[in-house]
């Protein structure tokens, strides 16, 4: 075996056994025993914490606390943890908390110098993203276990502001993430249609007692994005969108997700994308917030209703 498998073997053998000496270590993966001491040298120096206890009844063991921290990682998977724990947190992942105790864990359990250097690269990466929530935080654990666990679940739900919250029995497939909202997609069974929710709209949740089964290869990522975006339908059905403008305008509107997913072809000045002719009224309030650095060049369709919004936008703050 190769070096790495060998250290791997050893602590797996320290975490089945109280203790154990480096004789046996050496007989179970039959290696020379000044080989076990030099692999038990660099276990501690990553950070591992092996106890070494001499006489009689001596031999190695591991900390009793490590039995439950991960077993190792390089410096590159350390850091990368670290980061993403970042991402999640400013997500608003649900379950902080315990994310926040396997950071901890993580860093208890390195070397000093190891210690030092997830520090510094903790501190070189930060993520700025829509304030979060927190009183999401016990729906959102519950959709997460429900999902886990196939539980249907009752819910309030308000479709949309001014209405009133209706109950929802639905089977939820999975959480998404998008623009800075969370979704659960699953099964509607007023509706008898798999269906989106924001969960910001739900206003109590409970589980029914039923159970589920749920599709197989099921993306509730694809589903909400194809039930979010215009759908592509036929291509005769689709109406071409063309804008000019400077290249910084040009390079924000491909990075919005309406046009960046109805994209044809662009270049630094100009855009082209295909949609659906009800996806054209989202495009006016969009363009608008570019004033004179973009142009429409087709359909004329769109540069009318451009001139509409804005002129109703003009006469309703005349008349404040």
């Amino acid at each position: 075996m190769s070096k790495a498998d060998n250290m791997l073997s050893i602590l797996w053998l320290l975490k089945t056994k109280k203790r154990i000496t480096a004789r046996e270590l050496a007989e179970k993966l039959e290696i020379h025993i000044r080989t076990i001491y030099r692999y038990i040298d660099a276990l501690c120096a990553s950070g591992v914490p092996i106890i070494a206890d001499s006489g009689h009844n001596g031999g190695y063991s591991l900390l009793t606390e490590f039995n439950e921290a991960p077993l190792l990682f390089d410096m590159n998977e350390q850091k990368a943890l670290i980061h993403a724990a970042i991402f999640a947190q400013e997500a608003g992942y649900p379950f902080g908390e315990s994310l926040t105790s396997a950071v901890a864990k993580l860093k208890k359990y390195t070397n000093e110098d190891q210690l030092n250097l997830i520090n510094r690269h903790e501190a070189g990466i930060d993520v700025i993203s829509t304030p979060y929530n927190g009183l999401l935080e016990s729906v959102l654990q519950e959709l997460e276990l429900s999902v886990a666990g196939g539980f249907t679940l009752l819910m309030l739900y308000r479709k949309s502001h001014g209405k009133q919250p209706e109950p929802r029995s639905i089977d939820p497939y999975g959480l998404v993430l998008w623009k800075g909202k969370w979704y659960i997609v699953g099964y509607c069974h007023l509706r008898q249609a798999v269906r989106s929710f924001r969960v910001d709209r739900i206003h109590g949740i409970s589980r029914t007692g039923a159970v589920f089964e749920r599709p197989e290869d099921f993306s509730a990522r694809a589903f909400l994005l194809q039930d979010l975006l215009p759908r592509s339908g036929h291509a005769e059905n689709l109406v071409s969108v063309r804008i000019e403008g400077m290249e910084q305008s040009i390079n924000d509107l491909c990075d919005h997700w309406l046009f960046g997913h109805m994209l044809v072809d662009r270049s630094e000045r100009h855009v082209h994308v295909r949609m659906e002719e009800k996806a054209l009224g989202m495009v006016p309030h969009l363009l608008m917030l570019y004033g004179r650095s973009v142009r429409i060049v087709e359909p004329r369709s769109l540069h009318e209703r451009l001139v509409e919004v804005t002129s109703e936008l003009l006469d309703y703050y005349k008349k404040q």
